[in-house]
């Protein structure tokens, strides 16, 4: 490690391979602390390069407890987190619309970090009990349209970081890798971001994969398609900023997206939108990201058609019918 730490001081970037190889070994307690903690103060110093983002994220995939769900060609809506503006869930939200319409789902999730309540924290608020069984995971995509992996039961080696992350109390790369280690490897993803270099290192990223994807990131700092100004969408194919007026949607407030206080507040909101009783800013939000999830995975569906199918989700009781559905098979 000290002629990486000493490679990495002088400015020099790593392999893909390198950095693989780096990461398995941190997993198996072959660096110490100290060392880690050094290797994660670099990239809270520089940007981390494609290569090395790669190379971390086949790492942590190859050390995964493996999910056989291809044959359902799913997706996953996503955020990094770390945009500080305490959002309601509204992927997670999404993802049930999205599963709603018709559409199959893998969300890949885990307890809130930079905002009161995470994907996990709503699903135990519902007394959800998480699972990697896979045959479990099939049944409910079968009867639902929606599987939900918690990370920590399918990243074992993210446990070796842990005590270094938490003491460090500062995001680091690890938070980055999230989004790309859903250990189902979804054909399809929406993944929102808090800046537009995030954006770009996402979109590279994922055009090093076989995945079909979208990068969405609001110009005010957004993780997520918030309404509240212009958004950037990045696919394979392009990059486009949208109004929200221009996909036939009201601007809304910071104020009008809060999660609350607590996790009940959070999950309070969650079953508001489910049962299309929320706020139009709310329920807007989350059809907005949903159609543009629609949209990754049928490109020839316009996004007014995507906005429909969305809609109709939440207004036809679809949305909360497969909710309602997920909790019966995963209490």
């Amino acid at each position: 490690m000290k002629q990486i730490l000493y490679k990495l001081f002088e400015h020099q970037c790593l392999g893909r391979t390198e950095a693989r190889e780096i990461l398995q070994n941190i997993a198996q307690g072959k660096y110490s602390e100290a060392q880690v903690a050094s290797l994660i103060t670099v990239y809270l110093m520089r940007n981390i390069t494609v290569e090395e983002l790669c190379g971390f994220r086949d790492a942590l995939l190859e050390m995964r407890v493996p999910v056989q769900l291809d044959d359902f060609a799913p997706i996953d809506i996503v955020g990094t987190g770390g945009d500080g503006k305490n959002t309601f869930n509204i992927s997670t939200a999404s993802c049930f619309t999205v599963a709603g319409a018709g559409f199959p789902v893998v969300k890949h999730g885990n307890y809130g970090a930079t905002s009161v309540s995470g994907a996990s924290n709503v699903m135990e608020q519902h007394g959800v009990k998480f699972t990697n069984n896979n045959d479990l995971l099939r049944r409910s995509m079968e009867q639902c349209n929606i599987a939900y992996l918690h990370a920590p039961l399918f990243n074992p080696a993210m446990k070796a970081v842990a005590p270094v992350r938490k003491a460090l109390g500062v995001r680091t790369f690890f938070n980055m890798l999230g989004p790309l280690v859903n250990p189902a490897l979804p054909k399809y993803q929406l993944l929102g971001v808090y800046n537009l270099p995030l954006l770009r290192l996402y979109s590279y990223t994922y055009q090093e994969s076989s995945t079909k994807f979208a990068v969405v990131h609001s110009l005010d700092g957004y993780d997520e398609i918030s309404l509240t100004t212009e958004f950037k969408v990045a696919t394979s194919n392009n990059e486009k900023i949208y109004t929200p007026e221009s996909i036939g949607l009201s601007r809304c407030t910071e104020s009008d997206l809060d999660g609350g206080n607590t996790p009940e507040d959070a999950a309070r909101i969650f079953d508001n939108i489910l049962n299309n009783k929320a706020t139009k800013a709310q329920i807007n939000a989350v059809v907005a990201n949903s159609a543009f999830a629609i949209n990754v995975m049928h490109p020839a569906k316009s996004i007014p058609e995507c906005i429909a199918l969305a809609k109709e989700s939440l207004e036809s009781g679809s949305a909360k019918a497969t909710f309602k559905k997920f909790i019966e098979l995963n209490s």
